[in-house]
């Protein structure tokens, strides 16, 4: 009986002695927890409830060289409701005048909207939709309805924030103002000129502190931001809207008569290099015309005969041949290595000077002109081309320049046909910009400039940066061979390929050509065989303000394919209504009716405002809002703004509700 005592008792000692352990092990853990590593559970407590969002900034806007807005960031508001957040007494009170309120401002019904809010409250729904899509006049008012009022911690409302980007003047020059899209590996690029300024329309972001409140779903903790964003700097394009305007609707016209895959027009001003226009369209499926490829910037193929002037030029410099000197054009078809080298005027054109030969654009001519100045010493045709960088990209800040091709002498692909072939625009490659940029050049009497998209970056009322003329070549070459040239321009359109386009009212200069694109059997890389048209040059013919270049691919041959009857009209177009229409408006015209309905996408932001403010007849209060979105906002409504400081508006002079009288300034106090 002793023993089974001692016995029990060792193992109740044993018992309380573990128990006593395993108190002590978790006495120790929790005091490590509590004061040891007390401040990483916490700080990872925090993290999975309260954590910190990026507020994006507003990038900068976009403008044309004359101030129309080509591209700006508008904030889009989403509503959602916290069923959680209200009192009872305060829930009931208010459900019924928030839903009147909701079904006045969205017109659904105030019943539906009651079910809804009674299902979230039941449900616990912490964050239910309650309206998206509206803008900052709409927000206030929102947030002015019953319950609402009361804030996000007593009323539940949660209100987030989206920047959308918009286009103002539609798809016109959409594809080189710019826009965002998602690359394969679903990262987020700029093209055009949002892509090349980015640094400068980007901005910085902002910060805010966010809830956890269910699954994936945050709320503001309070309605300051932990840092405001800063808006992105504005960029002052090239651009001119009524020019660009004409470019777009007169090659559209051609691309649509001609059923044609695609082409582009580009409006540069001889002296500076600013390109004022420039339009890119290729064919859907349905026949409709869109912005999708930057063809004029980067689609690099061979010219065809607008690249004789090069060959011209250098002849005329280096003095081996005259213009007068008389060619026979072999009945219009003439061989080398035996290849064939033929006319497009059938039987030739018997025997005429190289001046005519290039205003006819006579193959048969130009190619034994530069064969026979250059067979022995092809390297000193080339430097020529060389030195007029043709060999290089011009280095415009627009990503995916095409790159040039010009044969070099030393390389192993040089043959005996490349000399020939180079004379009438074959075996070289250059985008249209880079040939535009040649010719005008020759219009600027011998000083090639960049062209240039881009000529001022500001912030609000300040230049930061100007982009003014960059000098590729000053001296091309002699002003004698200059004025030779200019006067063979000029007679294709008086009296040669271009004579079609010759009018009394305004003169012109320049080169039509006809390319074929994949020629050959079975075509380059088994494509097709197809016709590209086109026509460069400039106007005034004796003082050139402007150069235009204009190509379209693939026209329809049922309806022609010549670059005087294709091209020539787009660039004769273009001419005509800059010199001889006095524009009474800015505002682009309407697009056509393939593309009416993707315009109609873009609500105008500022038309909304607008006839908001008008209803109200009051002051708005801009506190919080960005400064961008308050000027465009107080503009609309009449008033005259002045602003101090960059980022959101802290002040404002005007007392919001005040009687709003047009013409008063507002005075604004930026963060």
């Amino acid at each position: 009986m002793g023993i089974e005592d001692k016995s029990i008792s060792f193992r109740v000692y044993l018992v309380a002695f573990a128990l006593l352990v395993m108190a002590i092990l978790v006495s120790v853990k929790l005091a490590n927890i509590q004061w040891v590593q007390g401040d990483h559970y916490r700080e990872l407590a925090r993290q999975r409830t309260v954590k910190n969002f990026t507020i994006p900034a507003n990038r900068g806007n976009v403008y044309s060289s004359d101030g129309s807005l080509l591209a700006t960031s508008i904030p889009n508001y989403i509503v959602r409701f916290d069923a959680v957040a209200p009192k009872p007494e305060d829930f009931k009170a208010d459900l019924e005048p928030l839903a009147d309120s909701l079904q006045a401002m969205f017109g659904k019904p105030a019943d539906e909207y009651i079910d809804m809010f009674k299902r979230a409250r039941k449900r616990k729904n912490r964050y239910m939709l309650v309206a998206k899509g509206l803008s900052y006049t709409e927000l206030l008012r929102i947030k002015s309805f019953p319950l609402f009022k009361r804030g996000p911690f007593k009323g539940g409302i949660i209100t987030e924030q989206k920047i959308v980007r918009e286009h103002p003047i539609g798809k016109i020059a959409e594809r080189t103002v710019g826009y965002e899209r998602i690359d394969e590996d679903g990262d987020m690029l700029y093209v055009g000129i949002e892509g090349a300024y980015a640094d400068y329309l980007k901005g910085k972001d902002g910060r805010h502190m966010m809830q956890k409140i269910a699954k994936n779903h945050w709320k503001p903790i309070s309605d300051v931001n932990e840092l405001d964003p800063i808006d992105g700097l504005d960029v002052i394009s090239t651009i001119d809207v009524y020019i660009q305007d004409i470019a777009h609707h007169a090659l559209l016209k051609q691309l649509e008569y001609y059923e044609a895959d695609h082409g582009c027009v580009v409006v540069m001003e001889t002296k500076t290099g600013y390109v004022r226009a420039i339009s890119n369209l290729g064919r859907a499926e349905d026949g409709s015309y869109y912005e999708t490829v930057n063809y004029a910037v980067g689609e690099s193929q061979e010219p065809g005969s607008t690249f004789k002037l090069a060959g011209l030029v250098a002849m005329l410099e280096d003095g081996r041949i005259d213009t007068a000197q008389v060619f026979d054009t072999h009945g219009g078809d003439i061989t080398y290595s035996g290849k064939h080298v033929r006319d497009s005027h059938k039987g030739g054109y018997g025997k005429i000077s190289l001046a005519r030969g290039f205003e006819v654009s006579s193959n048969t001519v130009l190619v034994q002109a530069v064969y026979n100045s250059y067979k022995d010493d092809p390297n000193t045709f080339v430097k020529h081309l060389n030195n007029w960088g043709l060999n290089n990209r011009l280095g415009v800040t627009l990503k995916g320049e095409g790159k040039p091709r010009i044969p070099q002498p030393e390389e192993k692909s040089w043959s005996k046909l490349s000399l020939p072939w180079m004379g009438f625009g074959y075996g070289v490659s250059l985008t249209p910009l880079q040939t535009l940029a040649f010719y005008n050049g020759i219009a600027n009497n011998g000083e090639k400039v960049k062209p240039l998209f881009v000529q001022e970056i500001r912030a609000w009322d300040k230049s930061i940066k100007k982009f003014d003329k960059e000098v590729i070549n000053p001296k091309m070459c002699s002003p004698e061979t200059i004025k030779q040239v200019k006067a063979i321009m000029a007679n294709v359109v008086k009296k040669g390929t271009g004579s079609k386009l010759y009018s009394e009212n305004f003169s012109m200069a320049g080169k039509t050509g006809t390319a074929q694109v994949n020629y050959g059997k079975g075509g380059k890389n088994n494509g097709e065989m197809y016709y590209s048209s086109s026509f460069v040059g400039y106007f005034p013919a004796d003082e050139p303000q402007y150069s235009c270049i204009v190509v379209v691919h693939k026209p329809h041959v049922a309806k022609g394919y010549y670059g005087a009857d294709v091209a020539g009209p787009v660039f004769r177009r273009i001419a005509q209504k800059i010199y001889t229409d006095v524009p009474s408006t800015n505002k682009v015209k309407q697009l056509d009716k393939n593309i009416k309905e993707q315009e109609q996408l873009y609500a105008s932001y500022y038309d909304k405002e607008e006839k908001a403010a008008a209803k109200q007849k009051a002051v708005p209060n801009t506190v919080g809002m960005s400064g961008m979105d308050a000027v465009a906002l107080l503009g609309n409504m009449g008033l005259k703004v002045q602003i101090k400081g960059m980022g959101k508006v802290k002040k404002q002079s005007l007392s919001p509700g005040a009687p709003l009288k047009k013409n008063e300034i507002i005075i604004l106090e930026l963060s």
